[in-house]
C-alpha cells in the first residue's frame, strides 16, 4: 500500500520492485529482482528524479566508473555509469523544495562490446519537505557535512576546509564570522532542516512575544544568542556550567559570556547555571503563548559544531508538556524527587504514540533496563547511530544490541562512537554479520580512494584538541518495517550516565513515518562509513573504484553476494518490498 512515507513502482513489466521510503529532504530507494536474479548481462540501475514543478529529470550522478571511463569533477550520470547497489539514499541539493519528486529508476545492461541498453523502468513520486507529521511533530536533520562529497563539489572544491564557514575552535565562536564567499547559502545547507526549525521557532516566538524556556549545553552560536537577546524578559534559560577547569564553567567559556549577555537582556532571575549531578545535558527549546505549543528535543546542541559540523537531530513537538522542574532543582536529588523524573509523560498528540522522559532518574525510575528488554523484542531489524556507545559498557543497551546481532533473523546494523587509542575517537561500524570495523579519524579526510574528492578536516573541541565528534546522534529504530516501529531519540546518550547523572531528554515515539525517517537517516551515516571501512582495507594507497562489467564465461557477476550471502539477500529484501 502506498502511503505519504513509502511509495511503490506500479509497472508490471518491469523486472524490478521498486520501493521509495521518505525520509526527511532525503529517500531512501529499495529494489529487488521481481523472479530470481537478475541477467549477466545486468550492471545496475540509472536513477533519475524530476524536481517539484519541473519538466525535466536530473540524473542522480555516481562517482565511480566502469574502467577506463573517465570520470568528472561532477560525477557520471548513472545512465552511463548506473548505480551497482540494491538500495540507494538520495539526498537532493535542492531538497527543502515544495511539493512531489518525481523517480524514474531504470535497470541497464552491457553488451559484450560495451554498449549499454535500458530496460522497463519503475516510476513513483512523494514529498520529501514537509511536516513529518503534520501539525503534531517534525523530524529534522543537520547535513552533517562529513557525510557529503556533495560539500566539496559546491562550497570548498580547491581547499577541503570549513574554517571560514565555521570556527575552528569552539571558544571562539561567539566572536567568529565567516568570511567565505558564499557563507549564507553554505550554512544554510549544512545546518539544513535543524537549523530552519530552531531559528524559525526563535523568530515566531518573538514575534508572536511568547514565553520561550531554553536548557542549552554548548552555546555558541551567534545567531542562536541575538535571537534569545530580542526575547527580553519572555526568555527563561539553564546554562550547562559543568568541568569549570575545562568546560563551560570557566570564567570566559562562551556560555559563561552568552548567560552574561542574557542576563543583561533577560534579567537575573531568567538566567540558570546548572549541571545536576553531572551534566545539563538537555537540548531543549519550549515555547508557550500566543497560539504556539511547541519543543523541540533531540541532539542538536545551540553552536556551530552542533548546526554545521556533526551529524545531528531534532523533533519539533506541537505539545504543551513544558520543561519545568529544572528550573526549580537545586541539586540532582531535587529533580530525582520531581514529577517530571518519575516516568515516561505523554506528549498529548492525537492519534500518535509520543512521550518523553526526563533525566535524572532516581534508581527506580531509570529508563536503560527499559530500553534494553525493548531491543530484545524487536521481530526484524535494529538499526541505530549512537554517538558514545562507549559509555554503555556498564548498562543495558551494549548487551542487548549484542543479543540482537547473534539472532539470525533480526538485521542490526548501525555505527558508534570508538576509542582507538588513548585520547583519540574513531568510530565502530557494526555490521549485520556481528562484526565491528573500526573507522579512524584520519579515514574520513585522508586515503580517500580515487575518483573520490578528499573532504573537510576536523575541527577542535572545546579544549582545543581534535576529538571534537563529528557523528553526535543518538537515536534507536526498532522494526522500521512492522506496524509496531518505533524509535527512541534525544540527547540522552543511552548510557549510565545520561540516566542518573545528566539532564537530558528521551523521546519515545511509536510511529511507522517517524521510524522511518530515522531509518533513512541511519542507512546513511552506515553507508558513509562502511564505504570509508572499505577504502581503507588494503593498508596501502586507496584503490581506484571501478564499476564491473558484466563477466566472462565462468565468471561472477557484481551482484553474487546478494544472492549467495544471506545477509545481503535479507538486507535487499529489507529495503525493497514494501509490506
Amino acid at each position: 500500500m502506498d502511503t505519504d512515507f513509502r511509495v511503490t513502482g506500479r509497472n508490471a513489466a518491469a523486472p524490478f520492485a521498486l520501493t521509495i521510503h521518505r525520509g526527511d529532504g532525503m529517500v531512501l530507494l529499495g529494489m529487488d529482482w521481481k523472479n530470481g536474479r537478475p541477467p549477466i548481462d545486468f550492471v545496475g540501475f540509472a536513477i533519475q528524479y524530476r524536481e517539484p514543478g519541473a519538466d525535466f529529470f536530473k540524473n542522480v550522478r555516481n562517482r565511480i566508473g566502469f574502467p577506463g571511463q573517465p570520470v568528472p569533477d561532477d560525477g557520471i550520470r548513472t545512465t552511463e555509469a548506473p548505480i551497482q547497489k540494491f538500495r540507494w539514499v538520495h539526498f537532493p541539493f535542492n531538497a527543502d523544495l515544495p511539493g512531489k519528486f518525481l523517480y524514474r529508476v531504470t535497470p541497464k545492461f552491457m553488451d559484450a562490446a560495451g554498449a549499454l541498453t535500458s530496460g522497463e523502468a519503475q516510476e513513483a513520486e512523494l514529498a520529501l519537505m514537509r511536516e513529518t507529521i503534520p501539525g503534531k511533530l517534525n523530524v529534522a536533520f543537520t547535513r552533517g557535512f562529513v557525510s557529503s562529497q556533495a560539500f566539496v563539489r559546491n562550497f570548498a572544491p580547491d581547499a577541503p576546509t570549513i574554517i571560514t564557514l565555521v570556527p575552528p575552535v569552539g571558544d571562539e565562536g561567539l566572536d567568529f564570522v565567516p568570511t567565505h564567499a558564499d557563507a549564507e547559502r553554505a550554512l544554510a545547507w549544512m545546518g539544513f532542516e535543524a537549523r530552519a526549525e530552531t531559528l524559525a521557532l526563535l523568530d515566531k516566538a518573538r514575534e508572536a512575544g511568547a514565553e520561550v524556556r531554553v536548557i542549552a549545553y554548548d552555546l555558541n552560536l551567534p545567531e542562536v544568542v541575538t535571537r534569545l537577546e530580542a526575547l527580553g524578559p519572555k526568555l527563561k534559560i539553564i546554562i550547562d556550567d559543568s568541568d569549570r577547569t575545562k568546560g563551560h564553567g570557566r570564567p570566559n567559556s562562551p556560555e559563561t559570556r552568552a548567560a552574561e549577555r542574557l542576563i543583561a537582556s533577560a534579567g537575573v532571575a531568567n538566567v540558570k547555571r546548572q549541571h545536576m549531578a553531572n551534566l545539563q545535558h538537555q537540548k531543549s527549546i519550549a515555547v508557550r503563548g500566543s497560539g504556539i505549543s511547541t519543543v523541540l528535543y533531540g541532539s542538536t546542541n545551540l553552536s556551530w559544531r552542533g548546526l554545521y559540523v556533526q551529524s545531528n537531530n531534532s523533533l519539533a513537538v506541537h505539545s504543551e508538556k513544558a520543561i519545568d522542574d529544572y528550573f526549580t532543582a537545586k541539586r540532582a536529588e531535587d529533580f530525582r524527587d520531581s514529577p517530571s523524573s518519575a516516568g515516561w509523560i505523554d506528549l498529548g498528540l492525537d492519534g500518535v504514540d509520543a512521550r518523553v522522559a526526563f533525566s535524572p532518574h532516581s534508581d527506580a525510575n531509570g529508563r536503560l533496563d527499559e530500553i534494553g528488554a525493548d531491543i530484545d523484542t524487536a521481530h526484524s531489524s535494529v538499526l541505530f547511530s549512537l554517538a558514545f556507545l562507549g559509555q554503555m559498557t556498564r548498562g543495558a543497551i551494549g548487551p542487548a544490541l549484542g543479543r540482537a546481532l547473534e539472532r539470525p533473523e533480526m538485521h542490526v546494523m548501525g555505527i558508534a562512537d570508538a576509542e582507538v587509542r588513548a585520547g583519540n575517537l574513531g568510530l565502530n561500524v557494526l555490521t549485520p554479520d556481528n562484526r565491528r570495523r573500526v573507522v579512524r579519524a584520519a579515514a574520513l579526510t585522508g586515503n580517500v580512494p580515487p575518483p573520490f574528492l578528499t573532504e573537510p578536516s576536523g575541527l577542535s573541541g572545546v579544549d582545543g584538541n581534535q576529538r571534537g565528534t563529528r557523528m553526535h546522534h543518538k537515536f534507536l529504530v526498532l522494526d522500521f518495517d512492522k506496524p509496531t516501529a518505533r524509535v527512541y531519540l534525544g540527547s540522552y546518550n543511552f548510557s549510565n550516565p545520561a540516566d542518573d547523572e545528566n539532564g537530558e531528554n528521551l523521546v519515545l515515539v511509536r510511529d511507522r513515518r517517524v521510524a522511518t525517517s530515522y531509518m533513512i537517516e541511519a542507512l546513511r551515516m552506515y553507508d558513509h562509513y562502511i564505504f570509508r571501512v572499505a577504502s581503507g582495507a588494503s593498508g596501502g594507497p586507496a584503490r581506484p573504484l571501478e564499476l564491473k562489467r558484466p563477466p566472462q564465461p565462468g565468471g561472477t557477476p557484481w551482484f553474487e553476494r546478494d544472492w549467495t550471502d544471506p545477509i545481503r539477500a535479507r538486507d535487499r529484501a529489507l529495503f525493497a518490498r514494501a509490506e
